[in-house]
């Protein structure tokens, strides 16, 4: 598993001594057996009270005491941060088992954080996980422990679909099967990232019965290029909570304003690299690297696409990559144009998909039309869509809404719903001052378009494996 740069987001944590109460568990480095290193808080985004600095020597170590309720697999996460540009690889053994080896790769700083992941069988009741030092320069700086033992493999949907590959017009999982995947788009990170957090998106797992979290992260709008080193550890760390709940992460590149992608290029391809490169070895990542491109001919989205999609594929060949279509998404059709303009100049590439986006209450006839001529001929995903009009906001029109989401389901053709904040819009799903709490479940903290959108995503897409 690649390493993951962490925002720091409200986990709770378990109680080690009551192993019943969750399959996820916390175990702070602090306070655990240390050999040859030191407790220490001077680098900034630690949990608990502080960290381990193993001293750089091989051999130094710090060893956990987990205990389970029961024998059987777990995954081990180790937070950590390597301001170094050389790994820092470990052996993690448990109760004295041959050492399964971690990496620990370099952050880009001391105080970012990442996770490096192995996999285990525990034993009922107390085990020993120790984390030794490979080489003289010893471990990385070790923040925690995050034991889950109860949700690999139990049919999420990342577990289950695996790594995605284009096939034909569809999107198919690993076992070589058509299938729809539907979930939330958060509103932009630099705005509503209280809405994004451990109690929130359980509930979007769990209650609603997602399958994609979109990351919506902004360049522009005091977004991406007024801080890159912040807003590129924000993705990181919810790819990783999108990654620990089984869902498939979508990392959206959300520029708006310049509307040609191909002014943002640079910072795309800076931020692309590093993201691919983190998150190659996982399996539950989707590239989109345009949003809605505006007042730019198809033509040079195109080039655009050209460009990128080979950065992303210099780091993770098997990633699926999404691209923006004209007309703010609408296939064209917003500027006048029409899917034509793709089908007789499409992109030079593989394993990608053109995205559509729709607001149900002003995008109706020409645009349902379009989506359903597009649809037998493009490999299409909708990354955005509101049952309300183009602004996010108004009366919802959820007639027209089921028309589009009948005709996406009958076609296997995945989506994401705007949005997952409290705004004040009618189109984000949580009435204002939800995301101020912790309770996110049920339909009581929902305005009726988020009631609408969970209802319909409850009811599971039936992944085919065989």
């Amino acid at each position: 598993m690649a390493p993951l740069v962490a925002a720091v987001l409200s986990v709770p944590t378990a109680s080690a001594d009551d192993p019943g109460t969750t399959a996820v568990t916390e175990h702070q480095a602090e306070s655990a057996t240390i050999s040859d290193g030191l407790v220490e808080s001077n680098h900034a985004g630690y949990t608990g009270s502080g960290f381990v600095n193993y001293d750089n020597e091989s051999g130094a170590y710090v060893e956990f005491t987990v205990t389970a309720a029961t024998a059987g697999p777990a995954t081990l996460s180790f937070r950590y941060a390597n301001g170094t540009t050389a790994n820092r690889p470990v052996s993690v053994a448990v109760n004295g088992s041959a050492g399964v080896s971690v990496a620990f790769p370099g952050t880009g700083a001391w105080s970012s954080w990442g996770t490096g992941s192995a996999t285990a069988q525990l034993v009922a009741g107390a085990n020993r996980v120790r984390v030794t030092a490979t080489t003289a320069n010893g471990g990385p700086n070790l923040d925690r422990l995050t034991v889950d033992t109860g949700t690999t493999g139990a049919g999420r949907p990342a577990d289950v679909n695996g790594q995605l590959r284009v096939c034909g017009v569809k999107l198919c999982n690993q076992h070589g099967h058509a299938i729809q995947l539907r979930g939330m788009s958060t509103h932009g990170i630099q705005w509503y990232s209280q809405c994004v957090k451990a109690a929130s998106l359980d509930a979007l797992a769990s209650d609603w019965g997602a399958d994609v979290l979109r990351i919506s992260l902004y360049v522009q709008e005091g977004g991406y290029e007024t801080n890159p080193r912040k807003f590129t550890d924000m993705v990181h760390g919810y790819i990783e909570e999108a990654t620990r709940r089984g869902l498939y992460a979508l990392v959206d590149w959300h520029q708006l304003d310049p509307g040609d992608p191909n002014a943002n290029i640079s910072l795309a391809r800076t931020f692309f690299t590093e993201v691919a490169q983190r998150h190659r070895d996982k399996t539950n990542i989707i590239y989109d690297i345009a949003n809605e491109p505006n007042n730019v001919s198809w033509a040079g989205i195109k080039s655009y696409a050209e460009q990128m999609i080979p950065v992303i594929r210099a780091q993770d060949p098997d990633g699926v990559v999404f691209v923006g279509t004209h007309g703010w998404g609408s296939l064209g059709i917003s500027d006048g144009r029409s899917e034509q303009d793709i089908i007789a100049n499409p992109i030079n590439a593989t394993n990608f998909m053109y995205t559509f986006h729709f607001y149900a209450a002003s995008h109706q006839d020409e645009y349902f039309a379009a989506l359903q001529r597009a649809a037998a001929r493009l490999p299409i995903f909708v990354t955005e869509f509101g049952t309300q009009t183009y602004t996010g906001d108004g009366g919802n029109d959820f007639a027209y809404s089921q028309k589009y989401l009948d005709f996406l389901a009958a076609n296997k053709i995945g989506w994401t719903n705007w949005n997952f904040s409290d705004d004040f819009r009618s189109g984000a799903v949580f009435k204002e001052g939800t995301c101020a709490g912790s309770t996110f479940t049920g339909t009581g903290v929902l305005k009726p378009a988020g009631a609408w959108i969970r209802d319909r995503m409850r009811t599971p897409d039936n992944f085919p494996t065989s």
